[in-house]
């Protein structure tokens, strides 16, 4: 009985769903309102932006990748978009701009990477710095607002209590979900991800595949700018500050091996619920958001921290 029992806490999935109920109780005893649904329905909106950038990084990540400037590549377009709209530009064209400014974006370190060999860490750091810069600079750290009320519409309508960024996701996570398991190209991504040189060898354009992962992964960065946009009626360059952070740990802790090869799309939903509820939580009970850096960086070791021990203790 007490094999069963470590062998099924053992996966990541079922270790998250006892983690996140362990935190719910907890919350329910210090502060209930915080679980009113009132208060969860307008704090959910706060999710979309890192939930889908969460789904290419996943895939990156399985293919023994990672993405440290999905971040500043959002700041980047956002402010590609506000700067358009402030001189004149519609808006439509300016919300193209920033999403082509976003492929381009993941272009480049897809193309370092498959091209030059450099290290996706090396080079993601690289623009994760540059891209800020730029956008910094061209913004010169200026706040953009004044959006019409039409742009601004997207970011609060939503359709049967679910945000529309909410019901883009799912799509999203539909189409992520059918690659990963019903297309050969989910298979292909794995095997890179076990063995990126035997995978070479079986004929597979593997560099073709890496690039399209990172254009993909600039285009959402750019798709998540666009919708806080709409839901904050500002463009800022330090929008994205942070961001990679809680995108990455949701990932991770949702059971993706950081050597690829392993891992799935609902551990990265549980991740990414976990991570949410905390976060909203400390600001929400203590008002001080840098305890959300400790609360972030704690989960994260300790989910780590079970899932080794209890994978130990299950192999024994």
């Amino acid at each position: 009985m007490k094999t069963k029992w470590f062998s099924w806490l053992s996966h990541p999935e079922s270790l998250l769903s006892c983690l996140t109920l362990v935190m719910l109780g907890w919350i329910c005893n210090v502060d209930p309102t915080f679980l009113q649904w009132e208060v969860q329905k307008e704090l959910s909106t706060h999710i979309w932006e890192t939930a889908l950038m969460a789904l290419p990084m996943t895939l990156i990540i399985l293919t023994g990748g990672i993405d440290l400037s999905i971040g500043s590549t959002m700041s980047l377009c956002a402010i590609t978009a506000g700067m358009l709209h402030q001189h004149g530009v519609p808006l439509p064209m300016g919300c193209l701009a920033a999403a082509l400014v976003g492929l381009a974006g993941g272009w480049f370190n897809g193309w370092f990477i498959t091209r030059l060999k450099v290290h996706p860490l090396i080079i993601t750091l690289a623009t994760m710095a540059a891209f800020r810069g730029i956008a910094e600079g061209v913004s010169q750290a200026r706040p953009l607002s004044g959006f019409p009320k039409s742009f601004t519409w997207l970011g609060q309508a939503s359709w049967l209590g679910i945000p529309l960024a909410g019901w883009l996701f799912l799509g999203c996570l539909a189409l992520c979900a059918w690659i990963m398991h019903g297309h050969r190209l989910g298979r292909y991504i794995h095997a890179i991800g076990y063995n990126e040189v035997a995978t070479r060898y079986s004929g597979i354009r593997v560099n073709r595949i890496l690039l399209g992962l990172y254009c993909l992964s600039g285009l959402s960065a750019s798709i998540a700018a666009i919708l806080f946009m709409a839901r904050r009626n500002t463009a800022k360059a330090d929008i994205g500050v942070g961001v990679e952070l809680g995108v990455i740990t949701a990932v991770v802790m949702g059971g993706v091996s950081i050597f690829g090869g392993r891992g799935s799309l609902f551990g990265v939903c549980l991740g990414l619920v976990l991570i949410h509820e905390t976060r909203e939580f400390v600001s929400w009970h203590w008002s001080r958001d840098e305890l959300n850096l400790l609360a972030l960086g704690s989960l994260l070791i300790l989910s780590v921290v079970f899932q080794q021990l209890l994978g130990h203790k299950r192999s024994s």
